[in-house]
């Protein structure tokens, strides 16, 4: 009998797409008992007579595209998708993307959204304001979702570790042992929006990149989205550096606050340098966020008020 084998998309939640102890293949399997599947990673190899083997694959496909842009399935998801029913799922305005076990990330201010639009028809955004407002977490959304649907090939995450200074080669551990508690807000944005196998594999792989800002120099970063967090942290060189490594089919987003710089009083922020040199260049989208957008405990506004109430004063 003839085999057919089928690649699924790199992007596939394997976990989320075959279910717990396979009960989801199980049930595409029962629902087409005269074809034969075999299923390991990626890869389903379906055998059977051409006609039943054709109306397998034709709903794989719809049960697979399903799970990559909602990551998320169930029974009654792929009952409806092989009758050909769209599922009923609700409507989320602002979508981002589906997260961990379908958890739709929302832009769910007005600037987090401008930031959202701005990213459609800008190379370079910044994203200026205060801890909270959604800055970083909209910026790693964004550049998530351009990588589950092959805008771009990786993920290049980065900031400077000013707090560690010169103390990093006093510090225990490799050099990844050493950075890793800066990059660690990061991480826990990644961890929201993918599974941990598939976060995993897009490390490894380097597909996505997480690097303080110093590791950036002599690289041309193509075909990727390159966040670059606490940017009030950096220096005038510094930035300068990091922006022209911009590379073909890229994208870059900046973010800070510039309320928490933590370099010397001598020294210029380069992001605040930044900012006023680039305002007027074509392709640059500068988004300033405020104390409205805060989408944390509702202290954390009442502090950020407070705190800019004694400045004020």
């Amino acid at each position: 009998m003839p085999e057919q084998i089928i690649e699924l998309s790199e992007t596939l939640d394997t976990a989320v797409f075959y279910g717990v102890n396979n009960q989801n293949l199980q049930l595409l399997r029962d629902l087409y008992p005269a074809v034969r599947v075999v299923a390991r990673g990626y890869v389903v190899k379906v055998t059977g007579a051409d006609k039943e083997v054709e109306r397998f694959v034709q709903n794989l496909r719809k049960v697979e595209r399903f799970c990559v842009e909602h990551n998320v399935l169930n029974e009654d998801i792929i009952i409806d998708l092989v009758k050909g029913i769209h599922p009923t799922t609700v409507k989320q305005d602002n979508l981002i993307l589906h997260g961990l076990n379908g958890k739709p990330i929302l832009a769910r201010t007005e600037n987090q959204q401008m930031l959202v639009r701005a990213f459609e028809h800008n190379d370079l955004l910044f994203a200026i304001g205060p801890a909270g407002s959604g800055k970083t977490y909209t910026a790693i959304a964004l550049a998530v979702r351009s990588l589950k649907n092959k805008e771009v090939k990786k993920i290049i995450l980065s900031r400077p570790a000013v707090e560690a200074g010169e103390k990093l080669g006093f510090l225990p551990g490799d050099m990844k042992e050493k950075i890793d508690p800066y990059l660690q807000p990061l991480y826990d944005a990644l961890q929201e929006m993918l599974p941990p196998q598939k976060l995993q594999e897009y490390m490894d792989k380097g597909i996505i990149q997480i690097a303080p800002l110093a590791f950036m120099r002599g690289r041309t970063l193509s075909n990727a989205v390159v966040i670059l967090d606490e940017a009030q942290n950096t220096t005038i060189p510094q930035i300068k550096m990091f922006l022209t490594r911009l590379g073909l089919s890229g994208k870059m987003i900046v973010t800070g606050d510039l309320t928490q710089v933590d370099l010397p009083p001598s020294q210029r922020s380069g992001l605040r340098d930044a900012i006023e040199v680039l305002q007027d260049v074509q392709g640059i989208s500068i988004i300033h966020f405020n104390q409205k957008d805060i989408v944390r405990h509702p202290l954390v506004q009442r502090i950020v008020d407070a705190y800019k109430r004694t400045t004020d004063d």
